[in-house]
């Protein structure tokens, strides 16, 4: 596998396309779409064009008029990656040839971090958060417009950040994140459970009982706790774990959320679900669900991953295969320190992935289903969660070669 090739053609197509692109849940962004105001007020008008260009394996967005765009997240996702080869580079100087010096490195950094903090929600939140460029209908129940703040996007663009201030020492970038504690503390619902809470997916109803989404905000309070040492955020985010873990399967799985219809069991939120987990515990120092994160880690690589690299997207079917399943893979692994453990599962993943779901322009496939697949190039799903979790495996692999 020439893996640094595969990494470096990512890249380069990332940078030649400015960081922007379409994404799978962007078709209300369609001026055609946005022209016929019957439609765009419409519930049951929106669902369907969001459905119909998310499933549709042919990109109608040209036709459509919808535009390439940055998304918070996905610079979030690029920022973190770009942190990461520069840890790899400054250990291993001889990769500068394939990713440049520590000085360029840097500086792309910077540019990065200065965009994510311009892309920060606006309205009367208590600290920075960060949402999607596209307005979201999900079922007929509620709309989340554009650039509403989310925890899930907040989380990724919060600890990107963080990690762009341990390299440059920009205090903006410091204080910006850490505020976004105040988001999840002040701004997000809390829906009893158990022995806690869950936190909800963004201020507004709707999407309340999202198990990973609460645990991302877990992890979001325990990284601001270390640094501030506010009881109250560990206090809060050891309510939410305390939930989660509750509702924990006891084959170790996890259901999207408690609500009958997020009953499905996926690969790429069990892999945030544990990485969250794994972080908390690291920065609170609270062990107590150490055997939650062991029986949903086994159940993890014994029901997503077949022994040719295949990534499943559910614990009971394969397809779709969505370019998460592979990539969370790689960051789960090495967030909880096992990557060197399972080197073997990484690499015969990360092969299947660059010979099944790369293009020979460097960007990755969103989707491969049984008949008709879907080779889109999304920036933000596929491209820059790809250059994240490459990143991840370059580092386990690279940084001490």
């Amino acid at each position: 596998m020439d893996f640094l090739a595969s990494f470096q053609r990512l890249k380069q197509y990332c940078e030649s396309e400015g960081f922007k692109g379409w994404d799978p849940y962007d078709g209300l962004n369609s001026r055609l779409f946005q022209a016929l105001p019957l439609l765009k007020h419409s519930a049951l008008c929106r669902l369907v064009v969001i459905q119909g260009f998310k499933r549709s394996p042919v990109n109608l967005r040209r036709l459509a008029m919808v535009p390439k765009e940055y998304n918070a997240k996905g610079i979030g996702l690029l920022l973190q990656g770009c942190c990461n080869v520069f840890e790899t580079v400054k250990r291993n100087p001889s990769l500068t040839q394939q990713f440049g010096t520590l000085d360029a490195i840097k500086a792309q950094i910077a540019s990065l971090a200065q965009l994510l903090l311009s892309l920060r929600s606006q309205g009367d939140y208590h600290g920075s958060c960060w949402g999607y460029n596209f307005d979201w209908q999900s079922r007929r129940q509620f709309l989340f417009p554009k650039y509403t703040p989310t925890v899930v996007a907040t989380k990724f663009a919060a600890t990107a950040l963080l990690s762009a201030y341990e390299i440059t020492h920009d205090e903006q970038l410091l204080q910006a994140a850490l505020s976004s504690a105040d988001f999840v503390m002040q701004d997000l619902h809390r829906t009893p459970l158990g022995p806690g809470f869950l936190f909800s997916y963004s201020p507004l109803n709707g999407h309340n009982t999202v198990y990973n989404a609460s645990l991302l905000g877990s992890e979001l309070l325990s990284i601001a706790y270390r640094h501030t040492g506010d009881d109250a955020y560990r206090q809060a985010a050891q309510a939410s774990v305390a939930a989660c873990c509750q509702a924990q399967n006891a084959d170790g799985s996890w259901c999207y959320g408690c609500q009958p219809f997020q009953n499905w069991i996926d690969s790429f939120h069990t892999g945030y679900n544990l990485e969250a987990l794994q972080v908390y515990a690291h920065n609170t120092g609270d062990r107590t669900w150490a055997p939650n994160i062991e029986r949903g880690f086994d159940f993890y690589l014994n029901n997503f991953f077949l022994a040719d690299g295949t990534p499943k997207y559910y614990h009971n079917r394969t397809y779709p295969i969505d370019i998460h399943c592979p990539a969370q893979l790689m960051v789960t692994l090495s967030v909880l320190g096992r990557f060197q453990g399972h080197k073997p599962l990484a690499s015969t993943v990360m092969q299947w992935t660059i010979d099944h779901m790369q293009s020979k322009k460097g960007y990755f496939y969103y989707q491969l289903k049984k008949t008709m697949s879907s080779r889109i190039s999304y920036m933000r799903w596929s491209n820059a969660f790809m250059y994240y979790a490459m990143s991840y495996y370059m580092k386990e692999v690279y940084a001490t070669s």
